[in-house]
């Protein structure tokens, strides 16, 4: 697993699927409208930061989802300890 901890997930989550798309979207209209400069070029790193981050926490979830559970609750003899106080 690549993200140990779930807010971190969260977060580049939200990056990566609303934030960073918007701010290309948003930049390339602007551009457009008002002639700035780079408007391709800032929505195409906004979309290959998106595609990356998506690719990472893809990537954490499917390990952590192929994560074995150990779900042996039997005792093992070793452990068993007798009280001599009786």
């Amino acid at each position: 697993m690549i993200f140990k901890n779930n807010k971190i997930y969260n977060v580049l989550k939200y990056l990566a699927l609303i934030v960073f798309n918007a701010i290309g979207v948003f930049y390339k209209a602007l551009a457009e409208i008002w002639k700035l400069p780079y408007g391709d070029e800032i929505a195409l790193t906004c979309s290959a930061l998106a595609l990356f981050v998506g690719t990472l926490i893809g990537i954490s979830s499917y390990k952590f989802n192929s994560l074995e559970v150990d779900t042996d609750t039997s005792l093992d003899d070793d452990l068993l300890v007798e009280r001599d106080d009786e």
